[in-house]
């Protein structure tokens, strides 16, 4: 069974005593249902669970009064033996939640009555045009938390890296101290396997059993297939087929130099104004996430963030690299990649920050300057360079030349190296970026 840092957050959870109920949303197939019922199991005596995608005829019991009463007499009469209800000693879980929408607002209900804890679960919460809508969604009655594919640090777990590992990586990444060789080269394999497997549970689980990458890149298309059969099916009817171009220009996104998202790229003579919202809904089912280019390096980042120029990452590096040609696995893990390399490994990098709960940015000026990403971390704003082997950092020595100008004092290049040092810029291994936890 794969460790997932979503347990932690739902034990913490349930020891609050000012509890609410509970919304965890995040992208299909990233573990969410199987996460909250082993929870649910462990932690409570009778567990009722509702899937709402799976069982529509569940969404009748919400028709009506969203009393609790009501609703725990009804569940109880359409579920038998399945349902048991005591007060603290219950959780009930609405699983595909967007399914029933009436279902979200009876958590307002649930949430002053007090005697059940509640978690619903969501894929598709708060994307426009999937045309379900509740008549009130119950703000300041529930809690929400964003769940995402396994992080490098899970996927680690999964391979039988120990927390006495991560905690001696992070030492030396406070003292600066190289990794020794034996670690460094195990280390820098397993990034190339997640790069190419990516964080979907049941990937993960299939090719640590059996090592078959073939098996990992079906998988992985049959999640991209069922990902477009989602636009087709719940998205408005005149977005349908812009949503489903928006989405299969990414890796043509990414060819570029300067990666900027272009409308323009989707299809000759698109714009802003017809793909916008189809952009947006794509955000909004949890498959890819932006990185705002900023007006200056200096925080605070969002301050600076322009809204309307930005780079767009799959929010899971395997599916990403899944939609390029076959092949590309064996490339990657030989090492056989040329100009597009750039774009694998900044999108990898794009992934353990996004999954660490990041917003991205980077900076772009038409003079030539270009930072990959800017973080805070340490309470500085970092500029970060992602260099797949070897390769120049022009724009970040002469940006860390003029602190006065571009109010940046250190950087950090992220690549094919041990950890090392040369005036203000810190070298490290792609494998640590996990590590650049603080703000």
């Amino acid at each position: 069974m794969l460790k997932r840092k979503i347990e932690d957050k739902l034990i913490d959870w349930k020891k609050d005593k000012n509890h609410k109920p509970l919304i965890i949303k995040g992208c299909r197939q990233c573990g969410k249902t199987f996460s909250v019922l082993n929870f649910a199991k462990n932690n409570y005596k009778n567990v009722v669970y509702l899937n709402f995608f799976e069982n529509p005829d569940y969404v009748s019991v919400f028709e009506g009064s969203l009393e609790v009463d009501n609703i725990t007499m009804l569940l109880s009469a359409l579920l038998g033996n399945k349902a048991k209800f005591e007060s603290g000693n219950t959780v009930i879980i609405f699983d595909e939640i967007q399914e029933c929408p009436e279902a979200r607002t009876a958590l307002k209900f649930f949430n002053n009555d007090g005697r059940y804890d509640v978690i619903g679960t969501g894929s598709l919460l708060g994307v426009k045009g999937y045309g379900k809508e509740p008549r009130s969604i119950p703000v300041g009655s529930e809690t929400v938390m964003t769940m995402y594919p396994l992080d490098f640090e899970e996927y680690l777990w999964a391979e039988g890296i120990d927390e006495k590992i991560i905690h001696f990586l992070s030492d030396s990444l406070e003292k600066e101290k190289p990794i020794p060789k034996a670690l460094h080269e195990h280390l820098r394999q397993l990034l190339l396997q997640y790069t190419i497997v990516g964080g979907m549970p049941e990937i993960v689980k299939t090719f640590i059993s059996n090592r078959q990458l073939n098996q990992v890149l079906k998988m992985q298309r049959d999640i991209l297939y069922s990902y477009e059969d989602d636009m087709i099916k719940y998205a408005d009817k005149r977005d349908k087929s812009h949503i489903t171009e928006c989405f299969r220009s990414i890796p043509k996104q990414l060819s570029k130099e300067n990666k900027k998202f272009q409308y323009s790229l989707i299809k000759k003579g698109s714009t802003a104004s017809k793909y916008l919202g189809c952009l947006k809904w794509i955000e909004d089912a949890g498959i890819i996430t932006r990185c705002y280019n900023l007006n200056n390096t200096e925080l605070p980042l969002e301050g600076n963030a322009k809204e309307d120029v930005f780079k767009v990452y799959m929010c899971d590096c395997g599916l990403f690299v899944s939609m390029l040609e076959n092949g590309t696995q064996y490339d990657i893990l030989k090492g056989n990649l040329y100009g597009y390399k750039g774009a694998i490994f900044e999108n990898l990098v794009a992934d353990i920050f996004y999954k660490m709960g990041r917003k991205l940015y980077y900076f772009h000026k038409d003079s030539g300057l270009e930072i990959d990403f800017v973080i805070r971390y340490k309470g500085k704003c970092t500029l970060i360079e992602v260099k797949s082997s070897s390769g120049n950092i022009k724009s970040t020595k002469t940006i860390l030349k003029h602190p006065e100008k571009y109010h940046v004092e250190k950087a950090i290049k992220l690549g094919d190296y041990n950890i090392g040092k040369m005036d203000n810029v810190l070298t490290l291994p792609l494998y640590m970026a996990f590590l650049l936890k603080e703000y």
